[in-house]
């Protein structure tokens, strides 16, 4: 009796003792119509079995809430492709090699509704060395692209290449997207950065997923390429 005393049962003994006696409810059956719990719903006493459906409901609910997300993305996602798969197609129909860069910022600003896209290239043949798109870009800048193993997202901190864009004052958030040769690898130097901005600062921020954006990077490269 003292031993007991000593060391009284506690919840924890209890739930072990049930969790390791699964026959326990079979000698004792009438226990478990006796069993109320406090419904977190009602606030009135209710018994197991509709404590266990209420449960059951809930579990139910959450996973339906999961399906409709995953059906929302799903049909985000189709959305997204279709549009990217109609931006890919102007760049194969765009023969004029010299207009590509203008038409790639302006269906990039119509396909996915960016208010400021802007685009440079450097190291171009000699046909195109005196275009907008070849000029204006440091050696810093192209040092700075080349450092960039996927797209940077995040606040507008005074990138040189927000000068490139039609109204530099009003960017908050933007996305730098590299331009390389991709059947080189991620470790080829940069020969472009392409610039897309908001001035709204949620549009692009740092912890946003980049893999669209890099298939976007990996598109205008292949396009751009021609140029070099």
């Amino acid at each position: 009796m003292s031993n007991i005393l000593n060391n009284p049962i506690t919840e924890d003994d209890i739930a072990n003792y049930l969790a390791n006696t699964p026959d326990f409810f079979l000698r004792h059956a009438e226990l478990l119509a006796a069993v109320q719990f406090t419904s977190p719903h009602s606030h009135r006493a209710v018994s197991l079995q509709e404590r266990q459906a209420e449960m059951l409901r809930e579990k139910i609910k959450v996973l339906e809430m999961r399906v409709m997300e995953m059906i929302r993305n799903g049909n985000d996602n189709v959305l997204l492709s279709d549009k990217i798969l109609r931006w890919a197609r102007t760049l194969f129909l765009t023969t004029d090699m010299a207009a590509m860069p203008t038409q790639m910022v302006q269906e990039i600003k119509a396909q996915f509704s960016v208010p400021q896209v802007g685009v440079r290239v450097w190291g171009v043949a000699p046909a195109y060395a005196g275009l907008p798109f070849a000029q204006g870009v440091s050696e810093d800048a192209q040092v700075f692209a080349s450092s960039l193993m996927e797209p940077f997202c995040g606040l507008n901190t005074g990138f040189e290449s927000v000068g490139w864009l039609e109204d530099p004052a009003s960017v908050t958030s933007l996305a730098l997207i590299p331009l390389r040769n991709n059947t080189v690898g991620v470790n080829a130097p940069a020969f472009g950065m392409l610039v897309l901005a908001s001035g709204d600062a949620q549009r692009f921020t740092s912890g946003m997923a980049t893999d669209f954006l890099a298939r976007i990077g990996d598109l205008a490269s292949a396009a751009l390429s021609r140029l070099r």
